[in-house]
């Protein structure tokens, strides 16, 4: 499956951030809850998203060859303090600055220690932007605000995930991976509204050797449909399934089974 081009996910990154201190600086409430992260207020989720912002800016930086603690990243938590939302913007600010100029500067073929097979920047930038894409969606949904999302992105986004479920699923000895393994299911995804050159259809396919996906449109145990950025947001559990305009046709467990199985990555 090809992938966006390195340019590509740096842009989407620096738009990503732009559109994160939106909301910082949108008169939200830092202390309020994010309904699809419980555990986190909107301030703890910009923090942890400008912490892994930083962290990788610090791996790509260094040309590190292991992992660095959280501990050992420069602002790695964010301002001092609480409930500052400007300090959170101008951290927020220079955080996307420091990482997509760390990444272009790189390349996408530099060697860097990752988590997930590919040891390289170009691994990291497609990671980042996949992750801030979410996590604002998050933010926006703890704010009461509109999300919006390129297609391209949307779809790379899916495609990102399926591929970090099969590898998690191969590489690691996780419970909630085994369990995806069993008698042979499937789940179709369409985007309804995707100009079809973007082919944003995929095909899941779960048996007793792991999980296998690719891009097409074909008979499944069970079927997601509805506009493509509701269904990358349910696929990634921040939308109910019985989110108006998503349709779920077929074996529902199935689905749930997956959504209950892939929250790690």
């Amino acid at each position: 499956m090809s992938v966006l081009t390195h340019d590509r996910y740096c842009d989407e990154i620096a738009h990503q951030v732009e559109r994160l201190r939106a909301v910082v600086t949108s008169g939200a409430d830092l202390s309020a809850t994010v309904p699809t992260c419980p555990d986190w207020s909107l301030e703890d989720l910009v923090r942890h998203t400008g912490g892994a912002l930083r962290w990788v800016d610090t791996l790509v930086r260094t040309r590190a060859r292991e992992n660095i603690p959280p501990e050992r990243v420069p602002l790695g938590a964010g301002p001092q303090g609480r409930g500052d939302a400007a300090a959170l913007d101008e951290w927020l600010a220079d955080t996307g600055e420091r990482v997509v100029g760390a990444l272009r500067e790189a390349g996408p073929d530099t060697g860097v220690w990752a988590w997930a097979g590919m040891l390289n920047t170009g691994f990291w930038a497609r990671r980042m932007a996949c992750e801030i894409t979410v996590h604002r969606a998050d933010a926006t949904l703890a704010a009461g605000l509109p999300y919006e999302v390129a297609p391209d992105i949307a779809a790379d986004a899916l495609d990102e995930w399926l591929q970090l479920v099969e590898w998690v699923q191969g590489n690691t000895p996780r419970e909630a991976a085994r369990d995806l393994r069993g008698p042979k299911r499937s789940i179709h995804l369409h985007a309804t509204d995707a100009d079809p050159a973007l082919h944003a259809e995929w095909m899941v396919e779960l048996g007793e050797e792991g999980v296998s996906w690719r891009r097409g449109h074909e008979k499944a145990t069970v079927a997601l449909r509805g506009p493509l950025t509701s269904v990358l947001l349910a696929f990634y559990r921040r939308l109910p399934l019985d989110t108006p305009g998503l349709e779920v046709l077929g074996d529902r467990e199935v689905l749930e089974l997956w959504l209950e199985r892939t929250v790690f990555g």
